[in-house]
């Protein structure tokens, strides 16, 4: 029988409260950053960012994560984003097998990129505290 692989395990194990728990919206965010708790991880392709940044966390494409695995802090939440949220939700699970507390954000660079925009960076801003009303 072929040993079980750290997938296998964290496939095995998975449940209503791994579910939960592997998700982050831009407002929990927002607030762990600013707590400097977590750490943002754009998995984009290069060719994506050199067009468009956030300009926030680190830059790690997706078939990169393997081998920069240690450049994340062990003692942080570790956020995976791109776009919408199909690669970030794989990008999330690779860290977890290897012991990191890591999430994916589930609106994803274009919805943090709106909260953080024109009329709605005022509104999202106080929702998190970060603004007085």
């Amino acid at each position: 029988m072929a040993q079980e692989s750290a997938f296998d395990t964290f496939l095995t194990k998975f449940d209503y409260d791994t579910r939960a728990d592997m998700k982050i919206d831009s407002k929990k965010l927002i607030t762990l950053l600013t707590e400097k708790k977590a750490v943002l991880v754009d998995i984009r392709f290069p060719e994506e960012t050199r067009a468009w940044r956030m300009g926030l966390g680190l830059f790690i494409p997706l078939n990169e994560l393997p081998k920069r695995l240690d450049e994340l802090p062990k003692n942080k939440i570790i956020v995976t984003a791109c776009p919408h949220k199909d690669r970030s939700s794989i990008a999330m699970a690779y860290p977890r097998t290897k012991g990191y507390n890591a999430r994916y954000l589930t609106d994803g660079l274009i919805g943090l990129a709106e909260n953080l925009r024109g009329d709605n960076a005022k509104d999202f801003l106080e929702d998190v505290g970060l603004t007085k009303p």
